[in-house]
């Protein structure tokens, strides 16, 4: 059965022509031909993509947000705090308390902890507060026909967009996000909500705009399917006393071992299993160098955000989360 939305766009449709055409901002452009094939081998009407895409506005204030991530801008002292503050601590602390049956339920369930998921939802859109002005569908069609630089990228999706809208029933252009495309209190990716997203409550639609316990659980099982260990560290302060830069340079994911680090100057601060898997990180801190082994569970968090500052900021709050929540 259609949903109320699909009625709603197919009854101004069949007002309009039996046969939608392109007629928007970006009708003269031949991807869409190709966008359309895509989408409608996976099910969607051509009619209702058509008329979607038709709305569908170029936005240049995010072709010139895109162009400055704070991340490659930033130092590690100053990109820390954006996100490392006492208010988002404290507002994690309430939001914890505030979804404390499903944060458990979840976290025992998982294996993720719950501090770890509150983090991510407090960096992300400070606890759904902040989750992004721009309706999705501009921001996507913005990206994919207008920023070449990564036009395969958002061409994905922009399909996977017209996919999950057609399926929830969600209306589309009521739809927002940040700049880049991503949605509600975990700011998935239309893709990421695709393969992630989970109706926790059970009511039929995964709701990541508007209901914290279906956002709760995406976030986990994003985690979970990109291998985060139950109980295992994530990343431990050590010291350095070797003098090759190369070692900071191989990336985010753990190739050495904790005790082959060690031979090369690393020692951690905390005993540390040797076999361990682990990658070396440097960062500016404000009285110097810090230097961070980096383990798996690191690098699982760095699948939500491909940047070590992001995943060291997720971590950090998380920590200070719960030493707030223990003090009471």
């Amino acid at each position: 059965m259609a949903s109320p939305v699909h009625v709603f766009f197919l009854m101004v449709f069949a007002l309009v022509s039996p046969s939608v055409s392109f007629a928007g901002e970006y009708s003269e452009r031949a991807e869409l031909e190709q966008v359309l094939a895509d989408v409608v081998e996976q099910g969607v009407d051509r009619d209702w993509a058509v008329a979607l895409l038709n709305q569908a506005e170029r936005q240049q204030s995010i072709l010139d947000a895109i162009s400055r991530p704070a991340e490659k801008t930033k130092p590690w002292y100053d990109y820390r705090k954006i996100f490392l503050t006492d208010k988002r601590a404290q507002e994690g602390v309430a939001f914890a308390k505030q979804y404390a049956d499903t944060l458990t339920e979840v976290s025992t369930s998982t294996g993720v902890p719950e501090s770890v998921i509150t983090a991510i939802i407090g960096v992300e859109t400070f606890y759904g507060r902040i989750t992004g002005s721009y309706r999705v569908i501009d921001a996507l069609a913005t990206l994919a026909f207008d920023y070449p630089k990564r036009s395969p990228f958002f061409t994905r999706e922009l399909e996977n967009f017209l996919i999950l809208a057609y399926e929830s029933g969600k209306d589309p252009l009521a739809l927002k996000g940040s700049y880049a495309g991503a949605m509600g209190y975990g700011q998935f990716m239309p893709s990421s909500y695709r393969a992630y997203a989970v109706d926790h409550d059970g009511d039929g639609v995964a709701d990541i705009w508007g209901n914290a316990e279906d956002a709760i659980a995406s976030v986990a099982n994003y985690f979970v399917r990109h291998g985060w260990q139950p109980g295992a560290l994530v990343v431990v302060p050590a010291n350095y006393d070797g003098a090759s830069s190369e070692l900071f340079e191989g990336g985010l994911k753990p190739t050495m071992t904790v005790g082959e680090l060690a031979e090369q100057g690393f020692a951690p601060h905390t005993a540390t299993d040797v076999s361990m898997v682990a990658t070396p990180l440097r960062l500016q801190g404000d009285e110097g160098f810090e230097y961070w082994l980096c383990l798996e569970n690191f690098y699982v968090i760095t699948r939500y955000n491909h940047s070590a500052m992001y995943a060291l900021s997720v971590w950090q709050l998380s920590q200070e989360i719960e030493s707030l929540a223990a003090d009471g």
